[in-house]
């Protein structure tokens, strides 16, 4: 049977992954405990949300491996993803917006599987100045960190590519590469080929961040799916409280443009925080940072929703008819399907079911190059650095 679900647009449930395993050093997985200290559960709350603090998995460390040169510390890295994913299914399942605080970069699998419980198909909006496209036939290092995406879409280290059973969790033209500043060159030359949509730093610099941030859902909410946010700190220009920091790229107005942007959307399903470094934050400043910007977004988020439930107050029969897109104009699949999500204003939700699945039907054939992100005026083929993911 399916189940209709009303999700609480005013309700937070946060989890702390403390894992710096696909790292290649200490520190991360003292970011949720730092952001807590410093004040992210109140700022959450005094902006207007009920925030059900989850609590933190058993933390995970980095640690040398000259064994696995190629694809370090994976036994440390899946034991993290496995053990955060159900913990994101019951977020979920409690209607709230779960919004998961990193450690590395891998827990996308993770947030991205547990999202999946409850969503047959998740898209997702990668914010990071890397790439992540890395796979243990091209890496220098042997950092999982910066193989991320590559395992979201279905290739790279077995034991990651099949943590989810039916691999990939995320389809090549579901998933936006946004902000991207440093590329390896096997990087660009697979983006050279691939369908994922990528939004280099310098193109949206160019166009600005919260009009390409609008495109970029656009074309990933085309097929009607929820989508996850991550959203890795280092994208923000000289920020320097995390591992790889760059003086190039967005500024944090940027980011808080593209933010403000995906945030607002009724379609996002989950957040993720990541590569936050407290090791690396001697006084403060950047936790306190990522909370004034994080507390900012979420501000405009429930302003929009509360607008939105204002000027959406009409009878039930049209109430629960999407608005029309450009994308559902154009025959793309509607944003509502039996099964799918909908939103309302903050009342009790209504009991969650694995039944509750969508059943729209897989076009992998647009899947596989018709999609491509190169037929996008807006969107230019990538350019190499040469720099480490």
């Amino acid at each position: 049977m399916t189940v209709k679900v009303v999700r609480q647009l005013n309700k937070i449930a946060l989890l702390g992954a403390p894992t710096s395993a696909a790292a290649m050093s200490l520190g991360h997985e003292r970011a949720p405990a730092a952001l807590r200290a410093a004040g992210l559960v109140e700022r959450l709350g005094s902006i207007g949300y009920t925030v059900a603090d989850l609590g933190d998995d058993p933390p995970r460390h980095f640690k040398p491996d000259e064994e696995s040169p190629r694809a370090r510390n994976l036994p440390g890295v899946l034991a993290a993803v496995e053990t955060l994913k159900p913990r994101v299914e019951q977020a979920v399942k409690t209607a709230a917006l779960p919004i998961i605080l990193g450690g590395d970069c891998s827990i996308a699998l993770a947030t991205v599987a547990g999202v999946r419980r409850y969503f047959r198909h998740v898209s997702m909006i990668y914010m990071d100045r890397d790439a992540d496209l890395n796979t243990p036939a091209t890496t220098s290092s042997g950092c999982v960190d910066g193989m991320v995406v590559s395992h979201l879409t279905g290739r790279g280290a077995a034991e990651l590519v099949r943590f989810w059973g039916e691999p990939p969790l995320v389809r090549e033209p579901d998933l936006a590469l946004f902000g991207v500043e440093r590329l390896d060159p096997s990087e660009g030359e697979l983006l050279q080929r691939s369908t994922i949509r990528n939004y280099l730093a310098k193109d949206i610099k160019r166009t600005g961040a919260a009009a390409v941030a609008q495109t970029a859902v656009d074309r990933i909410r085309g097929n009607g799916y929820e989508f996850v946010l991550h959203f890795d700190v280092d994208v923000i220009a000289d920020f320097q409280a995390t591992n790889y920091p760059g003086s190039g790229g967005l500024t944090l107005e940027e980011v808080r443009d593209a933010l403000m942007v995906f945030a607002r959307q009724k379609h996002l399903a989950a957040m993720e925080v990541t590569a936050y470094n407290p090791a690396k934050d001697g006084d403060g400043s950047g936790a306190k940072l990522i909370i004034d910007l994080l507390a900012e977004v979420f501000a405009a988020r429930l302003e929009a929703i509360n607008a939105a439930s204002t000027s959406n107050a009409a009878p039930e029969s049209s109430a629960a008819q999407p608005p029309e897109t450009k994308s559902a104009a154009a025959g793309a699949t509607p944003a509502h399907e039996a099964g799918d999500t909908i939103l309302s204003t903050p009342q009790p939700g209504e009991a969650w079911s694995s039944d509750s699945l969508d059943t729209e039907n897989e076009d992998d054939a647009g899947a596989s190059g018709s999609d491509s992100h190169n037929t996008d005026p807006s969107e230019s083929s990538p350019e190499t650095d040469g720099s480490p993911s």
